[in-house]
């Protein structure tokens, strides 16, 4: 992405990208509509509407049809993302799609938690996956933990990002502030993982589980700080105590020194 503000990559031109990839599978997609309405639409609002609002005129065009929808935006999606970037490259125009199955495919579990996997490999589904958390709690938990598993390294970090329980820009998991347990058999998949965009994620979670809950942050990392541990795992310990280590807390100096 060539630099200008973020929300502007989010127009009429990204309209006329994703209208012009779909038409080539589904060829009555109506592009002239679909772009003049995300033309006249976006203009007045700001990023996280304008993503938003991409996604409704795709849920219109394809007649409300989620399903029908889904299998066509998948087939876009093009080659995975071998870089460990976020979701501002070149994989931006994604985060549309993500933002549909955040909002339509809550009622096709299945179909969903598929589309978000894909989605990752190229963007990310560290927000989409929320309403699922929310309303199939255990079922999307024992995904979350096969993905931590995963080869990929996209994946394995939509494991531990999606289960932030104070995740920027995302609505909070409260099931999460008020007890992470459940979250923690995530972590401790992940904790000697040779990503760093793995172990960043793995670390900004603790760190949010810190900040409600103190006490079992940190036992979690008191259990990982055992002799001869991984370079891996105490480059995440130290970035989870970032906010402590600042506060001069004794006991965070004491885990790094």
């Amino acid at each position: 992405m060539a630099f200008k503000k973020l929300k502007l990559w989010f127009d009429k031109e990204l309209g006329n990208m994703l209208a012009n990839k779909l038409i080539a599978e589904y060829p009555s997609f109506d592009k002239k509509l679909f772009v003049k309405n995300i033309h006249k639409g976006v203009t007045p609002l700001e990023l996280k509407d304008r993503v938003a609002f991409i996604s409704d005129e795709l849920h219109e065009r394809f007649d409300c049809n989620y399903t029908l929808g889904l299998s066509y935006l998948l087939e876009i999606l093009g080659p995975e993302n071998e870089n460990e970037t976020g979701m501002f490259t070149e994989f931006y125009w994604v985060m549309p799609i993500a933002k549909y199955v955040e909002k339509y495919g809550l009622d096709n579990y299945k179909e969903s938690i598929r589309a978000i996997e894909e989605i990752t490999k190229r963007n990310t589904g560290e927000y989409a996956i929320r309403p699922y958390l929310e309303k199939y709690q255990e079922k999307t938990l024992k995904q979350m933990m096969k993905w931590s598993k995963s080869k990929n390294n996209h994946v394995r970090r939509l494991s531990s990002e999606g289960v932030r329980p104070r995740l920027p820009w995302a609505p909070k998991l409260p099931a999460f502030i008020e007890n992470p347990d459940p979250i923690i058999p995530i972590l401790n998949n992940l904790k000697d993982d040779p990503s760093k965009y793995v172990q960043k994620s793995v670390a900004n979670c603790i760190n949010d589980i810190i900040k409600d809950n103190l006490d079992k942050g940190k036992q979690l990392i008191s259990e990982w700080n055992k002799k001869d541990i991984s370079t891996h795992r105490g480059w995440i310990i130290k970035h989870a105590l970032r906010n402590l280590l600042k506060a001069n807390d004794n006991w965070a100096i004491s885990i790094i020194r």
